[in-house]
């Protein structure tokens, strides 16, 4: 898969009153630092399990975008479930919580967005949700909206955008 290559601020002052900006402030993993594509949602806490079963399906240049509940207390994607996100098609996965060993994930050719890193990987299966709309840093989040992330910010559409 192809890095893309745009702009979110660009986005932003091309459509103002079409996108929402995600105001959380993520760090970038994996050799795509620019990614978009139509979303799927998942909402998890401290659980990787649900993203492995995700990732596991032909991703087609998805982004799944989990909502972690800001937790960094347990990495919700490592570097294995980033790989098969990469060899399934994934065009990114936006997590609302950690990751962990992130040199493995920078090493891969996908994009990843998450709040920081831990050790720490999940011992405790939790319920979780898929299709479900998401609050993420003041963004509302459904399932096939359109997610596009750079090194700046995460941005989300109600459809694809024509990229200036």
């Amino acid at each position: 898969m192809t890095q893309a290559a745009f702009s979110t601020a660009d986005l932003f002052d091309a459509q103002p009153d079409t996108v929402q900006v995600c105001e959380l402030q993520f760090r970038s993993f994996g050799k795509h630092s620019c990614f978009a594509g139509p979303c799927v949602t998942l909402t998890t806490f401290e659980d990787h399990r649900p993203v492995l079963e995700v990732l596991k399906t032909q991703g087609e240049g998805r982004v799944l975008v989990v909502d972690g509940q800001g937790s960094l207390r347990v990495g919700l994607l490592g570097d294995r479930l980033a790989e098969i996100a990469a060899q399934t098609g994934w065009a990114g996965v936006v997590i609302n919580g950690a990751v962990r060993d992130s040199s493995g994930i920078d090493a891969l050719g996908i994009g990843v967005k998450a709040l920081g890193t831990t050790a720490r990987r999940g011992a405790v299966e939790a319920s979780s949700t898929t299709g479900e709309p998401l609050s993420i840093g003041g963004a509302t989040v459904t399932a096939e909206d359109w997610i596009y992330a750079d090194r700046d910010c995460v941005i989300v559409a109600p459809h694809k955008l024509d990229i200036p």
